[in-house]
């Protein structure tokens, strides 16, 4: 979502680091050219304006004038402005009594039930023991997609389809204490847009859920219009949080800057992708970082650390040590890796990534070519490669549904990947110019 707008600030910021002193000419152009890249992000004009007014007040000043390196003293002040302007991060209440009860609300389409369900695995994963509860009693399929949803993620769920929304979360609340479940996820009701009859639920909802957060779900696609919805909400209702759905998308990225300003709401979690595990802690610093280019690396740690299994690990450590790394564990290591999530946004994660790799295809299908090829081998064959001649090439193919030629090149790569190993076991340093797959095909063709 926010490419666009990383490779516009990454252009101008690369002209202000070539240069030794900064003139106010050269200050007022290069923030002419942010004020451009975040209107075209589609962020709040007003909040475009802030942003850049506490910058070239800050960047007019002697911090800049007095810095050895101007240029990336101004990218600097932008980076710490935009984390203010991203907000402070704001984690869930901790009552004093469990159960946490967490109330969603958002409108029809916006993600509201497939939220609730994420937020229940992610806090799952952290040790907690939450229940869904059912209560968009307008739409049976909602009913029926919590259901789904919580069996896909081990969670269980709360249902009633024969009494009122109130009732209901009253019963679940019952049940919560007596399964000893520590959160509770209340998916309501929603409607196309805002109106009375919506509100008047909610309010309803609430009064007898008395939850700890109201989080709102907003379709971050829609621009500036979700930013529009989350007041139309807080005219009605108060809000502890919001929880930004579809980061993962196409669009410009302005209503998840102007998001936290606008609303004076934070934002908590963000959804990155369509996959249950595709919901993350939104760190405002974190987002600041990938948005100017100097990727997220804690996040993509979190995600390592979750992915990879620790005896594993200690296993992939030494055949590392031994260099009997074989295409075995070559299939293994990429398991791991697409446990992690999409490759594009993981390579974004890494710094510099967005400016080294602007033009380059990260693709996951190649992965799942790889995987094929792999998988299409004999165990004699993965632990020796060297036995694959012409004939086994192109029955691998055949069973991979690939050519000889792809069966040659994960050979190829694997054997860079080996040389690897044996000069990081030796103490040397990497081969130069090692490509992975899935990676390495040029966009411009």
């Amino acid at each position: 979502m926010f490419d666009s707008l990383t490779a516009r600030l990454g252009d101008t910021f690369a002209r202000l680091r070539g240069k030794g002193r900064l003139s106010e000419a050269d200050i007022d152009a290069s923030l002419r050219e942010v004020r451009l890249a975040l209107l075209e992000a589609d962020v709040n004009v007003a909040v475009a304006k802030a942003l850049l007014a506490r910058v070239k007040e800050r960047a007019m000043g002697s911090e800049v004038h007095k810095s050895l390196t101007p240029g990336q003293q101004v990218i600097k002040i932008v980076h710490e402005e935009l984390k203010v302007t991203l907000g402070e991060e704001a984690p869930l209440a901790k009552p004093s009594a469990p159960p946490l009860v967490i109330l969603i609300a958002g409108l029809q389409g916006s993600g509201k039930t497939t939220s609730a369900a994420k937020l229940a695995k992610l806090l799952k994963s952290k040790g907690r023991r939450p229940l869904l509860v059912a209560a968009d009693l307008q739409r049976p399929a909602a009913i029926d997609q919590l259901e789904t949803l919580g069996e896909r993620v081990g969670v269980p769920v709360y249902v009633d389809r024969k009494t009122k929304a109130t009732r209901l979360v009253k019963g679940a609340l019952k049940q919560a204490r007596a399964d000893g479940n520590n959160v509770v996820i209340i998916d309501t009701a929603g409607r196309l847009q805002i109106d009375k009859e919506l509100m008047g639920e909610l309010a309803a909802v609430r009064k007898a859920a008395d939850p700890h957060e109201i989080l709102l779900t907003v379709d971050a696609m829609t621009g500036q219009e979700a930013v529009n919805v989350a007041n139309g909400f807080l005219e009605y209702t108060e809000l502890t949080g919001l929880l930004l759905t579809k980061l993962d998308g196409d669009a410009r990225g302005g209503a998840a800057i102007s998001a936290r300003e606008v609303t004076g709401q934070p934002i908590k979690f963000v959804g990155i992708g369509e996959g249950l595990d595709d919901l993350d802690v939104f760190h405002p610093d974190r987002m600041a970082d990938r948005i100017l280019g100097m990727g997220d690396v804690m996040t993509l740690i979190e995600k390592a650390e979750a992915a990879f299994d620790e005896e594993q690990a200690v296993a992939a450590a030494e055949k590392l040590r031994t260099a009997t790394f074989d295409l075995e564990d070559f299939l293994e290591q990429f398991q791991q890796i697409r446990k992690m999530g999409p490759l594009q946004s993981l390579v974004k994660m890494l710094p510099g990534a967005g400016d080294a790799l602007r033009d380059v295809e990260v693709n996951d299908k190649d992965l799942g070519r790889v995987e094929a090829i792999i998988r299409s081998m004999t165990p004699n064959e993965r632990r020796n490669p060297k036995l694959i001649n012409g004939s086994r090439k192109r029955r691998i193919a055949t069973g991979s549904g690939t050519r000889p030629q792809d069966v040659n090149q994960v050979l190829k790569q694997f054997a860079e990947a080996q040389k690897m190993m044996k000069a990081i076991s030796s103490g040397k340093s990497p081969i130069p110019g090692l490509s992975l797959p899935g990676m390495g095909r040029s966009k411009k063709r």
